[in-house]
Formats: C-alpha cells, sequence, structure tokens
C-alpha cells in the first residue's frame, strides 16, 4: 500500500558523534542527542558503525539499543565482523551501505545486481532474527529487481546526486534525477519493497521527495546536525518535519 499517512523521519547522530572524537572526548553525546531527536518527533534513530569507527563507537550502539524508546537503524557494511555486531545486538533495523576507507561520506548505492548470491547469504540470518533488512541503492531498475529478488525487506534509494545536483544549480540534472528517484520508488513500490530514501537531504531539497507518494520514510542526518549548531537540534528536526507534511498534505 502507498503510504498515505504520515512520512517517518530517521534522524541520523554520526556526526555528533564526529564533533566528539574531533577532541577525543566525551561530548557532545550521541545518545543524548538521540534522545533529543526522539523528543524532537523523530520516528527512528539512525546510526552507522564504520570499519574505521571514525564516529559512531561500538559502545555507541551498545548505549543506543539499551537507551533509546524509538527504534534503532543500524547502518553497516557488509562485512562478518558488522553482522556478527548486528546479530549481537538485535536491532529494530540494519540498512546495508557500501563502505570505502577513503571516502569522507557514502558515495553511491551498493552493487547488488553484481554481489547478488553474497548479499543473499549475509542478510538471511539478520532476517531470520528479526531484523528488518534494507539495502541502500541508487534507482536502477536492475538494482531494485535484485533487492527484491534476495529478500530484502527496504531499500532505502540514494538521494545524494539529486541534492548535489540542486546544489550546484544544474536544474536539468537535478530534475532529471528527481524523476529517476520517483521510477524507482514506483518499482520499488510494485516489487513489494518498502521504500525510503535518503543522504544529502536539506530543507531546500526535501519537499519533491517527501512528496513522492510511494516513500514511508526519509533518513536524514548530517544537515539536522549542522543546523543544530545555529538553531539547535529540536527546532531543526521540527521544521524539517514540518515540510515533509507540507509536501504530503
Amino acid at each position: 500500500m502507498i503510504s498515505d499517512g504520515k512520512l517517518r523521519l530517521g534522524v541520523n547522530i554520526d556526526h555528533v558523534a564526529t564533533v566528539r572524537n574531533a577532541r577525543g572526548s566525551a561530548y557532545p553525546d550521541p545518545l543524548r542527542a538521540a534522545k533529543l531527536a526522539e523528543e524532537a518527533g523523530a520516528d527512528g534513530i539512525t546510526a552507522h558503525l564504520r570499519e574505521d569507527r571514525r564516529h559512531i563507537s561500538d559502545v555507541d550502539i551498545e548505549r543506543l539499543v539499551e537507551g533509546l524508546e524509538r527504534p534503532l537503524n543500524f547502518e553497516m557494511a557488509a562485512t562478518g565482523e558488522m553482522q556478527a555486531i548486528a546479530l549481537r545486538h538485535k536491532p529494530h533495523a540494519v540498512c546495508i551501505v557500501p563502505e570505502k576507507r577513503e571516502e569522507r561520506t557514502t558515495e553511491g548505492g551498493l552493487d547488488v545486481a553484481g554481489d547478488d548470491n553474497r548479499l543473499a547469504e549475509f542478510i538471511a540470518p539478520l532476517s531470520a532474527a528479526g531484523c528488518r533488512v534494507s539495502l541502500f541503492i541508487g534507482h536502477q531498475a536492475r538494482q531494485i529487481e535484485a533487492a527484491a529478488r534476495i529478500g530484502a525487506a527496504v531499500v532505502e534509494l540514494h538521494t545524494g546526486a539529486y541534492c548535489d545536483y540542486h546544489a550546484d544549480g544544474e536544474t536539468e540534472k537535478r530534475d532529471a534525477e528527481l524523476e529517476a528517484l520517483r521510477a524507482g520508488a514506483k518499482l520499488a513500490h510494485g516489487l513489494g519493497l518498502e521504500v525510503h530514501a535518503g543522504h544529502g537531504l536539506t530543507y531546500d531539497t526535501v519537499t519533491p521527495i517527501a512528496a513522492i507518494p510511494e516513500l514511508v520514510e526519509l533518513n536524514i542526518g548530517h544537515f539536522l546536525i549542522a543546523e543544530a549548531i545555529f538553531d539547535g537540534l529540536a527546532p531543526a528536526i521540527k521544521r524539517m518535519r514540518a515540510l515533509m507534511e507540507a509536501a504530503r498534505a
């Protein structure tokens, strides 16, 4: 069923940990940020435990699992180490993302179509443990079809290129990317997948994405943490929520 109700907002708190780790201190505390996000109306909390632990740490994940009232979306690479951590904690959701050590942020979606056998074996025990498995992918039909084929419950469509084109003033490319995301969401929904989206979304770019009827969740992090420096985390989340709700209205 196409989502005709409230569009969920997942708040990514990775970059609270980035600020903390810059000084090697105990603050700011990602769990405190997550609790503030819950109070401000977040439907879930997202945290990416990278292989190099550049922001979120193992202890952060333990504290989030124990301390959150809303669902935790645990982002991770498809490695044995991360699978073991997810199976130990059994978060509500696990989002499998591509990961390169040298990248500053996730640069694209998984190549599910080119790695389907391995990914199918990788996600099977996570699903069996009760985790809702999501694959972070581009809008290409072959990737969406592969995600459905290997048994993922959810796909999260990568909105980074759309946001980059908007920031660079490349309106034709931006609009073409938006249309491709719309088509991808429609295809994924038709294949029985729950459809999420995220990466790089801001106040200026969220409305057309939030208006895509097949989407049921947006995951937004870096921009909200950045805005929190000026306006506070709760007001930033509430403003983003208002824009999402207006897009659906």
